[in-house]
């Protein structure tokens, strides 16, 4: 799945894992306009960010 079809507030991980950690663990933010990419942030870190392309891969099929 892709993350631009993923709603505000989902919950990914950036590679297939079936019991991540919450360290893995990520939520889809915003769209940037100015950096023309979504904001995401790591669960357990609210203060940990990244900006992924809106074709980016992204795995949701995990249990947590």
């Amino acid at each position: 799945m892709k993350i631009k079809e993923l709603k505000k507030g989902d919950f990914f991980t950036k590679k297939p894992l079936d019991d991540p950690k919450e360290s893995q663990v990520w939520i889809r933010g915003d769209y940037d306009r100015s950096e023309k990419r979504y904001e995401c942030q790591r669960f357990d870190d609210i203060n940990t960010f990244c900006y992924l392309p809106g074709n980016k891969e992204v795995y949701t099929g995990f249990t947590f």
